[in-house]
């Protein structure tokens, strides 16, 4: 394929995505009163916890503009598009980088690659979960000198939720990338192993740019397990490398 092919075939993925990514948020609009009490149960059991770290600090949640509610509505509906669609997207960037793979390597790849929804739906479920704890962290550090009421902007929150999740879901698909790049050629394990404590540096500045709010714990909740499926992606790139290693001696052998 020249390069103007390759560029019409990401157009067309990236519209095709965008699309169905669309049309998930529709559906999750229709769906919006269930998604909204999902997804304000982070919200709740922070209070829960608070009570136990501030339990004479007042929280309230406020919507505040005349344009807040619908802005939430479509945040919300956004949020679930995205999750809802993630088997599509995905494999629409299979289906770009698979012309780059051999016959024998793809039913390889694409097994890794199908590991890509369950690892970005694990993130995103791993990002509501340690919520709770986060925003709690962070109500805490309201000054006690003086009686304050917190006003929570809801859209914040939830701007703050998607946020995490959705960098949680992002940050699961590192092995995927590490691999996929191994299986067609333009990273070998023996490079990974040479930049194993860059990576694993850079997992630890990503957890804390990336996390809102900066605080110890979400940075560590998102660097610890992007490291390990970093180590876990870089044996099977080992594993790949030996494998092609072996099939080219063979080759050598008969010709």
């Amino acid at each position: 394929m020249s390069l103007a092919d390759h560029l019409r075939e990401l157009r067309y993925r990236l519209i095709f995505s965008v699309v169905v990514i669309f049309v998930g948020m529709i559906a999750c609009l229709i769906f919006n009163n269930q998604l909204f009490q999902v997804l304000l149960r982070p919200y709740e059991e922070s209070l829960e916890i608070l009570k136990g770290i501030r339990p004479n600090l007042d929280v309230q949640a406020v919507l505040g503009g005349v344009t807040a509610p619908l802005l939430l509505i479509l945040m919300i509906a956004a949020l679930g598009g995205l999750v809802l669609t993630s088997p599509v997207w995905l494999y629409q960037v299979w289906a770009y980088i698979a012309p780059a793979l051999l016959a024998k390597e793809k039913k390889y790849a694409l097994v890794f690659l199908l590991a890509a929804v369950p690892l970005f739906v694990g993130g995103v479920v791993l990002g509501y979960y340690i919520m709770p704890s986060a925003i709690a962290i962070m109500l805490a550090f309201t000054p006690e000198s003086f009686e304050v009421l917190n006003l929570l902007e809801m859209n914040d929150f939830f701007k703050m939720m998607m946020q995490l999740m959705l960098v949680f879901g992002l940050g699961f698909l590192l092995p995927v990338v590490v691999v996929t790049l191994n299986f067609v050629g333009v990273l070998s394990a023996k490079a990974l192993a040479g930049a194993r404590r860059y990576v694993l540096f850079g997992c630890a500045v990503f957890g804390a740019a990336a996390t809102p709010g900066g605080e110890p714990f979400s940075m560590l909740a998102l660097a610890v397990p992007m490291m390990l499926l970093f180590l876990i992606a870089e044996a099977i790139c080992h594993w790949n490398d030996r494998r092609r290693a072996k099939r080219a001696a063979k080759e050598l052998e008969r010709a």
